[in-house]
């Protein structure tokens, strides 16, 4: 089973990959992947170098760039897991790609919401060296974001959780999400 999971920056993603990954549950990261591409180019992890990067990434190979360098890490971990977890899907060109490098697997896609106003607090607090500093640096994030798709991906998920109140909460709801794809009892692990 191959777990996408998409959201604005700042909705909340780590916290499944947190969780999910007591159940053995082995994550990638596109972002990651995004950040090293920057290191081997020499590009600062600012957000304009972060932007930069992913544009010069999906002129090079397509919209879904990222994924493409993605299916190898995660080939790599279905040899032991019986479920990956991809982090920061951003298109449905991106779905359509695992889809297809994944053929036999299940692809589950679990959208996290946030609000605006929620998300600036967490990444404000995060400080994350490519997070936004100024409300207007966030929004001009979310509209890049946007403009990669992200919105479908979120309207096609099969689960979505809002992450708009308490930390507990918002933890127990992904709990009883685990335990409703079978992560909890088989612990993911071959």
């Amino acid at each position: 089973m191959i777990i996408c999971i998409v959201g604005m920056p700042g909705s909340g993603k780590g916290q499944i990959v947190k969780i999910f990954g007591k159940y053995g549950v082995p994550h990638v990261s596109m972002g990651d992947i995004v950040r090293e591409e920057a290191d081997k180019r020499g590009i600062p992890r600012t957000p304009e170098g972060m932007n930069s990067v992913s544009i010069q990434l999906r002129q090079e190979l397509g919209d879904n760039a990222v994924a493409k360098l993605t299916i190898p890490k995660v080939k790599e971990l279905l040899k032991k897991h019986k479920a990956v977890i991809i982090d920061g899907v951003r298109s449905l060109e991106e779905i359509q790609t695992f889809k297809d490098a994944f053929p036999d697997e299940k692809i589950i896609i679990i959208a996290v919401h946030s609000s605006p106003r929620k998300r600036f607090e967490r990444l404000s607090r995060r400080g994350r060296s490519d997070d936004p500093k100024t409300w207007s640096e966030f929004e001009a994030r979310d509209w890049k974001e946007l403009k990669f798709g992200i919105g479908n991906v979120i309207a096609l998920a099969d689960y979505l959780i809002v992450n708009e109140n308490h930390i507990a909460e918002y933890k127990k709801e992904i709990e009883r999400l685990a335990e409703k794809l079978g992560l909890k009892s088989s612990r993911a692990t071959s």
